[in-house]
């Protein structure tokens, strides 16, 4: 007797759902064989862009593997909230999204801002969150910060606009590659993505306003991967050192190269991502 094949993935599929009365624009890839009935891996974006920036890392992760990705509020094809908010708010949006996609339980995947993301999501909602990787992502307003040239560049969403720019400033607020390819960072930033609105990214901004995980990061039970470049201008090394001394259950990956290598780099950063997503539970 012949079995059917097992099939090597399934399809993304791009769609909009309406959690609490926002419009929200998702991508959702099934999980297929091993992974079918495993949490999915919901990836959470940095400020400002839309989840099409993610693909790369998509594309090196298992294709079996089931992944999430939205839009924030406000951020690419995603309707803007009535009011600013606060980020305790949005994780409770956004486990209210998740369970409405079906997945009571997920591992969570947070990149830069969106890592502040995921550290609310594991304290907020540790019922739902399963295991967490924290790439490029500080602790909020207590953390060792960036230079202020940086800091100051980072405080409008210029980038997202003007290629010309993204590509002056690229190698400066990036680091890795991008300072001898600063062109990258403007195809990155624009070849794929969409900005929204400004209020948009003055929300993401607002919502991190007066937030900090360092009074909680004792509390997280998962199994939590940290992982920083070396050359971050944006989360300086001794963010992510700091995050894996302080949670109970943390790893910590320190790479050489700057703040988007998950995406820039994946091929090389995201098979560690998996080796750690595979691990038995009593392995972390």
């Amino acid at each position: 007797m012949t079995t059917p094949e097992t099939p090597e993935s399934a399809p993304d599929r791009v769609r909009t759902v309406s959690v609490r009365g926002i419009t929200a624009r998702v991508s959702v890839r099934p999980g297929v064989g091993p992974f079918v009935n495993e949490p999915p891996l919901l990836l959470c974006n940095g400020i400002g862009v839309s989840f099409e920036v993610l693909q790369p890392l998509v594309d090196a992760l298992d294709p079996r593997r089931g992944v999430v990705r939205f839009d924030v509020p406000g951020v690419g094809g995603s309707a803007p909230p009535p009011a600013p908010y606060p980020i305790a708010a949005l994780a409770s949006w956004v486990t209210r999204l998740m369970a409405d996609l079906g997945h009571q339980r997920f591992d969570v995947l947070g990149l830069s801002w969106g890592g502040g993301l995921a550290q609310q999501l594991a304290v907020q909602s540790w019922r739902r969150v399963r295991r967490v990787v924290l790439v490029a992502t500080g602790t909020g307003m207590l953390m060792v910060p960036a230079h202020p040239s940086v800091l100051m560049k980072m405080s409008t969403p210029r980038r997202h606009r003007d290629p010309a720019y993204a590509a002056s400033i690229a190698g400066e607020i990036y680091g890795g590659t991008m300072r001898t390819d600063p062109e990258k960072g403007a195809r990155l930033l624009h070849s794929v993505t969409r900005s929204g609105p400004r209020r948009g990214y003055y929300y993401q901004l607002g919502a991190m306003a007066g937030w900090s995980s360092l009074p909680f990061l004792r509390l997280l039970r998962q199994p939590t991967l940290v992982m920083g470049g070396d050359d971050d201008p944006i989360i300086p090394a001794a963010n992510p050192r700091l995050q894996a001394r302080l949670i109970p259950r943390a790893r910590l990956h320190l790479y050489e190269g700057g703040h988007l290598d998950i995406v820039t780099e994946a091929e090389t950063l995201v098979p560690v991502v998996e080796k750690f997503l595979l691990a038995p539970d009593h392995d972390l």
